[in-house]
């Protein structure tokens, strides 16, 4: 195997297990709020943490279902409409949740070192797969932050840190 064989394969095996890491975080962080935490939100400007979830299931599902033929922006996608809050209790939000996320590890974990360089359509622009997957890692790291941070505004001093705590004075 040559040596650009195993960097694309390292690659692949890395981002799968950001994403997994990305995915566990924000999970762990749903653990922690009560069911009114998951759908509080600050003022009209803001989402919650269902909204945002919802929004990065229409995402996901929209750009991982048949990823290397067709434009990762579907028709009927209602990008609009992810940002009403339409789910109503815990066990709604996993389901969204898992949902898109079903979609986008069958799909990533699919593809192979000779499709990462194969040209995508998102919104009509071509990406290179790896660059679609680095745009994804941004989208989906961005939006995991959201989830955090409005979880342990909720939390305060009752947050229990996901990766390593501040030290106390």
């Amino acid at each position: 195997m040559s040596k650009t064989n195993n960097i694309a394969l390292e690659y692949l095996r890395v981002i799968q297990l950001r994403f997994q890491d990305m995915k566990r975080t924000a999970e762990k962080t749903f653990d922690q709020l009560n069911d009114e935490g998951l759908f509080w939100f600050p003022n009209e400007n803001s989402n919650s943490i269902a909204v945002i979830v919802k929004h990065m299931s229409g995402n996901m599902i929209s750009r991982w279902t048949d990823f290397l033929h067709s434009d990762g922006e579907k028709p009927d996608r209602d990008r609009d409409g992810e940002f009403e809050n339409t789910i109503s209790s815990r066990e709604e939000l996993y389901e969204v949740w898992n949902k898109g996320w079903d979609v986008f590890f069958n799909t990533l974990n699919t593809l192979t070192e000779e499709q990462l360089s194969q040209e995508v359509l998102i919104r009509s622009e071509s990406h290179s797969v790896i660059e679609a997957i680095e745009r994804q890692m941004y989208h989906y790291s961005y939006h995991t932050g959201q989830i955090v941070y409005i979880a342990k505004q909720l939390k305060d001093n009752g947050w229990e840190s996901l990766t390593i705590p501040k030290k106390v004075k």
